[in-house]
């Protein structure tokens, strides 16, 4: 898939403390081909915290997210890309969700009460993959559980935010552990916090005054 970009790419495994076996096979797959890099969190940390760690790790000027449970399809990797020079952020839209009606409902409700809450407009914030410039990753603080508003907090950095539909694919490794029970309080919270940082956001732009004759004058 890599070599039908048409561009140098890497692939950034963050592997969340795992204890059933896939730090040793991340290993084999990094030996392989030198474009593969793990990096492995000491203790499971959430979401959040590998979403971080892999922005921080990320060294190319646009870094695409997807979950590890496959439900996400790596073919719409170079459809995403392909808007980039539209927006600063593509996220994708789950379309024809193979999920439960109760996954569904808890993630409909969940979106429609954050766009309310923060005056967005985000289709899909739990879809995973998106494709973002690394450079306004860099600016955002990534407190646990803010994976959810990534859009918002990137939009409030200066990214142009867009939309497309994407695939998705049944769950085929791992279970979920998100569901109306123990999103909604936490949620609440979040949104809430969320709502105060957009209140109290600051962005400027600047210019700086040339200096007269040309700069400070240095001696031997």
């Amino acid at each position: 898939m890599l070599d039908g970009l048409g561009r140098p790419a890497e692939v950034l495994y963050v592997d969340d403390g795992s204890t059933d076996g896939s730090p040793g096979r991340l290993d084999e797959l990094a030996k392989r081909d030198g474009r593969v890099r793990v990096v492995t969190l000491l203790r499971n940390s959430g979401q959040s915290a590998g979403f971080a760690a892999g922005f921080r790790a990320a060294e190319g000027e646009v870094v695409v997210t997807m979950d590890a449970d496959l439900q996400n399809d790596p073919a719409d990797i170079p459809r995403l890309l392909s808007h980039m020079d539209e927006a600063d952020v593509v996220n994708g839209v789950r379309a024809n969700r193979n999920d439960s009606f109760v996954r569904k409902l808890s993630s409909r409700i969940g979106n429609g009460f954050r766009n309310w809450m923060t005056g967005e407009s985000v289709t899909d914030v739990g879809c995973s993959i998106r494709a973002m410039r690394t450079r306004y990753l860099r600016d955002i603080k990534m407190f646990r559980g803010m994976h959810r508003f990534l859009p918002t907090l990137l939009r409030m950095e200066g990214a142009r935010v867009m939309e497309i539909p994407v695939n998705h694919r049944s769950r085929r490794h791992g279970t979920s552990k998100y569901g109306i029970g123990n999103r909604m309080f936490v949620g609440l919270a979040d949104v809430f916090a969320v709502r105060w940082m957009q209140s109290r956001n600051v962005r400027w732009e600047a210019r700086e005054r040339p200096r007269e004759g040309g700069g400070p004058e240095t001696g031997a």
